[in-house]
């Protein structure tokens, strides 16, 4: 089996996730809550910001061809209709020194965190929101376009829906009453409670409508200034599986986490598929880890072999090409992360084997940074940070995974 000439291999951040200082957004607005549910503030991050002339030298020397990061719409824009100029010339660098090293950008263009403002206005509940990020894709593409390689629009929109199942989001805005946190956001910006609606955390029926809409508005907007370049969004879907009895919930699951966003996904140019184990279900709902598996540092199972399924599932029912764009293990232990790497790269390969059009790999991270509500306790990282020094060290996984980018996915020593 081998990978076909112009696979892409890559690895990923975030920019609220490892710029540092985005304090207009509000993501750092719901951190700094009297009550919030943030184990601690995202603060100089991993300083991205700063040092991505360095980091993205690093990723092109150890091997990998593309490098999926996002821009941060509250500095962009940190008024309504305001632009900031430079903003925009940051990001620019970023793509020319993506190009300078034969990385292809692969440009998100929200990953979870929005202006605070637009939280304001009614955030991911709100249908004017629609407009404001149709409005923000055309901006980004005019100043941006002629470097962006490949573009995803909206990072994990259908992720609100697993944490539901985890208790972590609402599917009811009413709930959000009973919860500390929105309480307090919604005091802070005079709204009531059930206002409150960050990208991340709302699950309710009115956020899928807004999401899907701003979705296909984006992508309209990046396709009315570049009508070559590839648009989709990515998803984070899980294996969902069952055990006797749990057959009806994870049915139910499937259907609201996958398949009716990947049935939405028809028409897009791909969809980005970001998995990272399996969800199974019993009688009672989610069911334990199975006695005596190996568990990653949120105690979840590691199940590498996960990625395939998804894969699969989603050429299945979108019918569109596939990018792995997120794919990976938090862990204190490399070489559980080596492993996973290596059964996971394998499931790829046999997707590719039968026939299933898999555009590239992207790993999931590419260095070690602010996980959200998790801090910085989980490490997803192929490279460290020590954050006090901002220094980089390379984890053997990262050698690895850049080893076998260079050499196409032959070599797997």
């Amino acid at each position: 089996m081998a990978f076909p000439d112009g696979f892409a291999w890559g690895t990923a951040t975030a920019a609220h996730q490892v710029e540092g200082g985005n304090s207009a957004n509000d993501i750092w607005f719901l951190e700094h809550l009297p009550r919030t549910i943030f184990r601690e503030p995202s603060g100089d991050a991993v300083d991205h910001y700063r040092l991505f002339r360095d980091d993205i030298a690093l990723l092109a020397r150890l091997g990998f061809t593309a490098y999926r990061f996002s821009v941060e719409w509250a500095r962009i824009e940190p008024e309504p209709g305001v632009w900031d100029a430079a903003a925009t010339q940051h990001y620019r660098e970023m793509l020319e020194a993506c190009h300078e090293h034969g990385l292809v950008p692969i440009v998100t263009y929200h990953h979870f965190s929005s202006p605070l403002w637009l939280l304001a206005e009614g955030g991911w509940e709100a249908a004017s929101t629609v407009d404001r990020f149709a409005r923000f894709c055309t901006y980004v593409t005019e100043q941006l376009g002629d470097l962006i390689g490949v573009a995803c629009t909206l990072n994990e929109p259908n992720l609100a829906w697993l944490l539901a199942e985890f208790g972590i989001a609402e599917r009811d805005a009413a709930a959000r009453v009973n919860q500390p946190m929105w309480v307090d956001a919604g005091a802070a910006l005079g709204l009531a409670p059930h206002e409150v609606a960050p990208f991340q955390f709302c699950a309710t029926e009115a956020a899928y409508q807004v999401k899907l809409a701003a979705h296909r508005a984006g992508r309209d907007s990046i396709k009315a200034v570049r009508p070559d370049l590839q648009v989709g969004w990515t998803l984070a879907n899980s294996d969902i599986q069952w055990v006797p009895g749990g057959e009806d919930r994870a049915a139910s699951a499937r259907e609201a986490v996958n398949v009716r966003f990947l049935l939405d996904t028809r028409g897009d140019d791909f969809v980005g598929i970001q998995t990272y184990g399996r969800t199974v279900f019993d009688a009672a709902g989610l069911a334990p880890v199975p006695a005596g598996a190996s568990v990653n540092t949120m105690g979840e199972e590691i199940y590498p072999r996960a990625i395939g399924s998804t894969v699969r599932e989603a050429a299945e029912i979108a019918q569109v090409p596939v990018w792995v764009t997120e794919n990976g293990l938090t862990t204190d232990d490399d070489t559980q992360r080596l492993a996973y790497f290596r059964e996971a790269v394998t499931a790829v390969e046999e997707c590719l084997a039968d026939g299933i059009d898999v555009r590239g790999y992207v790993a999931w991270s590419a260095l070690d940074n602010f996980e959200w509500i998790f801090g910085y306790g989980p490490k997803f990282g192929i490279i460290a940070v020590d954050r006090p020094i901002q220094e980089r060290t390379v984890k053997p996984s990262g050698e690895w995974l850049g080893r076998v980018a260079t050499s196409n996915g032959s070599i797997r020593p």
